[in-house]
C-alpha cells in the first residue's frame, strides 16, 4: 500500500499513558544481563541506566501480534503500511531519579510524522515524546525515532569510525544475551531472537543486537567517563547494524568542550551507533 501520509500525521498529538513498578527482581534481572553482580537491591537505592526501557511495555494477546512479533500498528502508533521497523535513534534527558520502589507514569505522545525516499527505499519516521514522572515528579524526558521501511531495502552504505576511543569496552553479543533483554523489555521483535526469521525473511546475517542496548551500553561507558556522573542529556543515532557471532566495541572519547563522542561498531571499525554526551 501506498502511504498516505496526511491520513498517518492525523495520529500527531495523539497520547497514551502507562504505569508500573521497579520492583527489586526486575533490577536484578536487569543487573545480570549486564553481566553485574544482581546483589539485593533495596527499596530507594537508584535504579540502573535505562531501566525505564523496561517499564510498561505494550502488552498484546497473540492474535494481535503482526508478523514481527511487534503489536499490530493503529492504535497508538500510526498504522504505517511498511513491513520494518527499526528503533533509528532518540535523545534522553535525565531531569530527575529513578529509584528501586518507584511507581512510574510514562505520558507518551505522537510528536511528528514524516515520509522521505533514502538509499534504502521508502521510509516513514514516527516521533514519540516520552516523559517518565515519579512521585518526585519527571525523572526522565526522551525523544523515540522509529522507522518503518519496505521489504527488500537493500542497507546504506557502511561509515566507519575514524577517532580513537579514549575508553573502550568490547561486548560478545550471544543469542542468550539479546534473549534476555528481549525478555527484560518484553520485546517480541523476532529478529533479535528467531533466527530463521532474521535471516529468511528479514534479510539479515544473523541475530539483530537492539539498538537501545547499544544505547544502554553507550550510557554506561558515558558515566564512566566522567567519574560516575550520569550525563544530563544524550543524542543517539543507529547509522548500521551489529549481528550475533561478533564481538562489537563500545567506545567513546572526551571532546576539549566537556562533551563526549560515543560510538558502537564491529570489530572492522564499522559503526553501528553514534551518540553526544552532554553534562
Amino acid at each position: 500500500m501506498p502511504l498516505d501520509i496526511d491520513h498517518l500525521r492525523q495520529w500527531v498529538g495523539s497520547g497514551e499513558e502507562a504505569r508500573d513498578l521497579i520492583t527489586p527482581q526486575l533490577v536484578k534481572g536487569y543487573r545480570a544481563m549486564l553481566d553485574e553482580e544482581p546483589g539485593e537491591p533495596a527499596p530507594g537505592e537508584a535504579a540502573p541506566l535505562s531501566i525505564h526501557w523496561c517499564l510498561a511495555p505494550p502488552v498484546a494477546p497473540m492474535s494481535a501480534l503482526g508478523r514481527d512479533g511487534h503489536p499490530a500498528r493503529g492504535d497508538f502508533l500510526p498504522p504505517v503500511p511498511l513491513p520494518r521497523r527499526m528503533w533509528a535513534g532518540g535523545e534522553i534527558e535525565w531531569i530527575g531519579d529513578l529509584r528501586v520502589g518507584d511507581r512510574v507514569t510514562r505520558r507518551s505522545t505522537i510528536e511528528d510524522v514524516t515520509a522521505k525516499w533514502g538509499r534504502t527505499g521508502e521510509l516513514c519516521f514516527v516521533v514519540v515524546r516520552h516523559l517518565y514522572e515519579t512521585e518526585r515528579g519527571t525523572a526522565i524526558s526522551e525523544r523515540h525515532d522509529v522507522v518503518f521501511r519496505e521489504d527488500g531495502a537493500g542497507a546504506a552504505a557502511p561509515r566507519y569510525a575514524e577517532e580513537a576511543a579514549e575508553l573502550e569496552r568490547v561486548v560478545d553479543p550471544t543469542p542468550t544475551l539479546l534473549f534476555r533483554y528481549s525478555a527484560l523489555t518484553y520485546n517480541g521483535h523476532r529478529i533479535h531472537y528467531d533466527r530463521p526469521y532474521a535471516t529468511e525473511v528479514e534479510g539479515y546475517p544473523g541475530l539483530v543486537v537492539h539498538g537501545p542496548l547499544q544505547s544502554t551500553l553507550l550510557q554506561y561507558l558515558a558515566r564512566d567517563m566522567n567519574a560516575g556522573v550520569t550525563p544530563r542529556r544524550m543524542r543517539y543515532r543507529g547509522v548500521g547494524t551489529l549481528f550475533d557471532g561478533s564481538p562489537f566495541r563500545v567506545c567513546g572519547r572526551r571532546l576539549s568542550d566537556g562533551t563526549a563522542a560515543l560510538w558502537t561498531c564491529a570489530r572492522d571499525g564499522r559503526l553501528a551507533m553514534t551518540a553526544t554526551a552532554t553534562w
